[in-house]
C-alpha cells in the first residue's frame, strides 16, 4: 500500500508541473508593466513619434505633471504636442491601461498551480480510554481535472491578455484621432472668429456709409435698414463663433487632461494650408485588414473561444476529478491477564498506534448531466464569433473605402474653393472697387460683392477644416 500511495503521489506531483507555466510566460504576467510594450510600439509605429506612458506610483505622476506644464503652460500648441500631451495625461487612457495590468493578474493566477487541500481529522476525542484522542485522519486533494486543463486555461488567459493590450492600443489610437480632430476643430473655430472679424469691420463700415447716405437723402430707409441688418447679423454670427471656439477649445483641453492653470494655453488662428498634392493609397482594403486593431482584437476573440470550445469539449463528461491522498492514525487499547503464583490473575493495559496509507478518487457521475447542454453553448458562441468577425471585416473594408473617398472628396472642394471661387471673388470685389472710384458703379453693388466674398470665404474655411478632418480619420 505505501508504494502505491507514492507511486500514486508522484503521478500528481508530475501532472502538476507538467501544466505549469513557462518561465518566461510567469515573468510576463507577473511584471507590473505587463504587456504594456505592445502599446507603446502600436502608438509610435501609429503615431510617430509619439509616445505613450503608463503611469505608475506618484512621483512618477508627479513627473509626467512637470512634463505636462513646461509645454502647455502659456504657450501655442500645435496639433502634434496635443496629440503627445493627450497620450501621457488623459486618466480614461491611463485607466485603459490598467486593464491590462488586471488581465496580466489574471493570467498570473492561472498559471500558478492549484493549491492542495490539507484535511485533518481527530476522532475519540478525550475519550477516557484513550487518552487526548482515539485516532487522526489527514488527507491532501488535488484536482486532478484542474492540472489536466491548466495549460489550456493558460492559453485562454494568455490570448484575454493580449485582447486587453490591443484594446488599450486601440483605445491610444482613439484618444490619439479624437485629440487630432479637436485640435483641427477648435483651431478651424478660430479661423472662423478670424474671417467674421473682418467681415465685421466691413459690414460695420458699410452701415456707417448707409446712415450717411440716409442722412443726405441718396438712400432709403429700407437700404439702410438692409445694411444695418447684415452688420447686426454678423454680430450675431461673431458671438456664435466665439462660443463655438471656446466650446471646442474645451474640448482639446478635456481630452488633454488638462485642469487648473494648465488650460491657460492658446492654439493657432488659422489652420495650415492644403498640401501640394493627395497622398496616394494602394490597396487600402488590404492595408486596413492588416492594420485595423479592432479586427485583430475580433479574430482573437475567436481564438480564445475557439479554446473554451475545445476546453468545454474535454471536460464533457467529467467537471470534477479529485485524487485524495493521506494517512490514518489510529489507537488500539489489549488488555492482558497473565496468571501469577497464587490465587489471583494479574491484569496489564497496552496501547498500541498503527499508521494506514489512504488514496481516494473523487468524481461526478454525468448521469442527468451529460454535458451536450455546455457542448451546444460553446459552438453557439463559437459561430457567434465567427460572424462578427466576418461583419467586422466587412466594415472595415467599407469604413476604410469611405475614409479614403472622403478625404479625396474633401481635398478637391477645398481645393477648387481654394483656386478656382475664391480668387474670382477677390478679382470681382477688385473690380467693384475700381468701377465705383470711377463713379462707374454705385455704392450697393460695392457692398453685395464684399457681402458675396465674406460668404465664399466662410465657405472656403469650412472646406479647409473637412479637408483635415477626413486626412485625420
Amino acid at each position: 500500500m505505501n508504494g502505491s500511495f507514492k507511486r500514486i503521489s508522484a503521478l500528481a506531483m508530475a501532472l502538476g508541473v507538467g501544466a505549469c507555466a513557462t518561465t518566461e510566460e510567469m515573468a510576463l504576467y507577473s511584471d507590473r508593466q505587463a504587456g504594456f510594450a505592445t502599446v507603446s510600439q502600436t502608438a509610435q509605429a501609429m503615431t510617430s513619434p509619439k509616445q505613450a506612458v503608463w503611469i505608475q506610483g506618484r512621483e512618477h505622476a508627479q513627473e509626467i505633471a512637470e512634463q505636462v506644464r513646461a509645454r502647455v503652460f502659456g504657450k501655442t500648441i500645435d496639433v502634434e504636442t496635443a496629440v503627445q500631451i493627450a497620450l501621457i495625461n488623459n486618466r480614461g487612457l491611463q485607466a485603459s491601461y490598467a486593464q491590462i495590468g488586471m488581465s496580466a493578474a489574471d493570467a498570473w493566477q492561472t498559471a500558478l498551480p492549484e493549491n492542495p487541500k490539507i484535511s485533518v481529522g481527530v476522532f475519540g476525542i478525550a475519550a477516557p480510554e484513550f487518552g487526548l484522542f482515539r485516532a487522526i485522519e489527514s488527507i491532501i486533494a488535488t484536482n486532478i481535472l484542474a492540472i489536466a486543463t491548466q495549460r489550456k486555461r493558460i492559453d485562454i488567459a494568455d490570448i484575454r491578455l493580449r485582447q486587453a493590450q490591443l484594446n488599450a492600443a486601440s483605445e491610444t489610437l482613439r484618444i490619439a484621432s479624437q485629440t487630432r480632430r479637436a485640435w483641427i476643430g477648435a483651431v478651424g473655430a478660430f479661423e472662423k472668429v478670424l474671417h467674421l472679424n473682418q467681415a465685421k469691420y466691413a459690414a460695420d463700415a458699410a452701415s456707417e456709409l448707409a446712415q450717411k447716405l440716409g442722412e443726405s437723402g441718396a438712400l432709403t430707409q429700407a437700404g439702410q435698414a438692409r445694411e444695418h441688418a447684415f452688420y447686426a447679423e454678423l454680430t450675431g454670427q461673431m458671438a456664435e463663433a466665439r462660443l463655438a471656439a471656446s466650446l471646442a477649445k474645451e474640448e482639446l483641453t478635456k481630452l488633454m487632461g488638462l485642469w487648473g492653470s494648465d488650460i491657460n494655453y492658446f492654439v493657432a488662428d488659422v489652420l495650415p494650408d492644403l498640401p501640394q498634392k493627395l497622398a496616394t493609397k494602394q490597396s487600402i482594403e488590404a492595408a486596413a485588414l492588416q492594420n485595423r486593431i479592432d479586427l485583430a482584437i475580433a479574430k482573437l476573440e475567436l481564438d480564445a473561444v475557439a479554446k473554451s470550445f475545445g476546453l468545454t469539449t474535454a471536460t464533457r463528461f467529467v467537471t470534477d476529478f479529485e485524487i485524495l491522498g493521506g494517512f490514518e492514525k489510529e489507537k488500539e487499547i489489549e488488555t492482558e491477564y497473565e496468571l501469577e503464583p497464587g490465587p489471583e490473575l494479574t491484569e496489564t493495559t497496552l496501547e498500541k498506534s498503527r499508521t494506514t496509507p489512504q488514496i481516494e478518487l473523487e468524481f461526478v457521475i454525468p448521469i442527468f448531466d451529460t454535458g451536450a447542454a455546455r457542448v451546444r453553448k460553446a459552438e453557439a458562441a463559437y459561430m457567434q464569433a465567427a460572424n462578427l468577425l466576418a461583419e467586422k471585416a466587412v466594415a472595415v473594408r467599407s469604413e476604410a473605402r469611405s475614409a479614403y473617398t472622403a478625404y479625396r472628396a474633401t481635398f478637391d472642394i477645398a481645393r477648387h474653393y481654394r483656386n478656382a471661387v475664391l480668387p474670382l471673388r477677390t478679382k470681382i470685389e477688385e473690380e467693384s472697387l475700381l468701377t465705383y472710384n470711377g463713379m462707374i458703379t454705385n455704392t450697393f453693388e460695392l457692398l453685395a460683392d464684399t457681402r458675396a466674398k465674406i460668404n465664399t470665404v466662410l465657405l472656403a474655411g469650412n472646406a479647409k477644416r473637412e479637408f483635415w478632418l477626413a486626412d485625420a480619420n
